[in-house]
């Protein structure tokens, strides 16, 4: 029998306590040394976790750009959250799992084992072939709908001194990099977490 996917999650009511919102928070600092602190997150079943309002899944969220231009793509009939697929996506990443001895996220650096985290995450969905810088912009959250009512975001901004990059997973389709301007034309067909990056670009690109 296969063993059930484990996912890293915090409970929501610390969420609450630091002080909940919708959309964007850039008082990133705040939020991740107490999501991050330990005895706060742990794994959970993943099945349960995507019934469990009561838990937040962590989930990196990672921008891509390069000289103006952001990536994107859409989410094939693939994807492994279904309730997305046929959406536009800004956001690279996915679930925190339990990863090798390397980066054990049991230890109390969970920020150090999260960054690592993260980059096998995004190696598992796309290759990026040049150099980039890594920076944490903010939190996202939305709970007007199912998905995002037990997820929340670490938005990422990866800034590429190419735009060479190209897909590993079947699921991304129509991979291109665009513009603000030809995003906002686009919006409409976006997931929520995208809309809510795109209308806070001015502030991400503050962060970098």
């Amino acid at each position: 029998m296969a063993r059930e996917e484990q996912v890293l999650v915090v409970e929501r009511k610390v969420f609450d306590e630091l002080g909940a919102f919708r959309g964007l928070q850039f008082d990133v600092e705040r939020y991740l040394d107490r999501l991050f602190s330990a005895g706060t997150p742990r794994f959970m079943a993943r099945p349960a976790a995507e019934k469990d309002p009561t838990h937040k899944q962590l989930i990196p969220y990672v921008l891509m750009t390069c000289e103006g231009r952001y990536l994107t793509y859409v989410r094939g009939k693939r994807a492994g959250e279904t309730r997305l697929v046929g959406n536009r996506s800004m956001g690279i990443g996915g679930h925190i799992n339990p990863v090798d001895d390397a980066a054990p996220l049991f230890r109390s650096n969970f920020r150090e084992a999260y960054r690592a985290a993260v980059q096998r995450e995004v190696e598992e969905e796309i290759c990026v072939e040049a150099g980039h810088s890594d920076h944490i912009v903010a939190l996202l959250n939305d709970d007007t709908n199912e998905v995002g009512q037990v997820h929340l975001g670490v938005v990422h901004c990866w800034v590429l001194e190419a735009p060479k990059v190209s897909k590993r997973e079947q699921m991304i389709t129509q991979m291109e990099f665009l513009s603000v301007d030809e995003l906002r034309a686009v919006r409409d067909q976006m997931e929520t977490w995208s809309q809510l990056c795109l209308d806070a670009m001015d502030q991400i690109r503050e962060k970098l």
